[in-house]
C-alpha cells in the first residue's frame, strides 16, 4: 500500500543472475542523489535477525539526531511500515506499508520525520539498514504498533504479535509531544 509520503520511496535494484548467482548494486551515492533529489550521508549500518511474527517498531529519532533509512532485506521477507510524524506534512498520521523481500531486492528509503518498524514474515528474516545520523539514546522515540488511530492492518497481530518490552510500551500517537522536524 503506497501512499503519497513526501520523501518516502520504494526504490528497485537491479540484480544480474547467471549460475553461479547473483551480482546487486544495492547503494551508490550518486544515482541515490539522483533518485532522493538530495545528496546524503550514511553513517551507521545496523542489522537484525527476526523470527516470524516478530515485530518491531514504530520507531524514530527525534531532532538533533533524526535519521533517515535505507531498509533492504538480506533474508526472508518483511511487512515494513512507515508512518508521517511530521505535523506540518500534507500526510500527518498516514501511514504506507511495502512488502520487501531479498529476492525482489527492492529497497525503502524512510525520510526523517517519519516512525519505522516491521514484522518479519519468514523465519529467520535480515534486514539491514543504513542511518544517516549516529542513534543517540536522548533522541529516541516510538509510538505504538497497534495505535488504533493508525488502524494499521499488520499480518502479524494481537497474540501472534511477538514484540519488545520496550515496543509495547510505546505511546499511542496521541500521547507524543509534537514533534519539530
Amino acid at each position: 500500500m503506497l501512499k503519497n509520503i513526501e520523501g518516502l520511496k520504494l526504490i528497485p535494484t537491479k540484480t544480474f543472475s547467471d549460475s553461479r548467482g547473483y551480482f546487486r548494486e544495492s547503494y551508490r551515492r550518486d544515482i541515490f542523489r539522483d533518485i532522493l533529489g538530495r545528496d546524503l550521508e550514511f553513517v551507521q549500518d545496523n542489522e537484525s535477525l527476526s523470527a516470524a511474527g516478530v515485530l518491531r517498531g514504530l520507531h524514530f529519532q527525534r531532532p538533533p539526531h533524526a535519521q533517515a533509512k535505507l531498509v533492504r532485506v538480506l533474508r526472508g521477507a518483511i511487512y515494513d511500515v512507515a508512518v508521517d510524524l511530521r505535523p506540518n506534512s500534507p500526510t500527518f498520521k498516514q501511514w504506507a506499508a511495502f512488502e520487501l523481500n531479498a529476492d525482489d531486492g527492492s529497497q525503502l528509503f524512510v525520510p526523517e520525520g517519519l516512525a519505522h518498524g516491521f514484522c518479519a514474515l519468514t523465519e529467520g528474516a535480515v534486514v539491514s539498514y543504513k542511518v544517516s545520523d549516529f542513534y543517540a539514546p536522548e533522541c529516541e522515540g516510538g509510538v505504538r504498533w497497534d495505535d488504533p488511530e493508525l488502524a494499521i492492518p499488520w499480518p502479524c497481530s494481537g497474540a501472534s504479535a511477538i514484540v519488545s518490552a520496550k515496543d509495547a510500551v510505546l505511546p499511542l500517537l496521541s500521547e507524543l509531544n509534537p514533534i519539530g522536524w
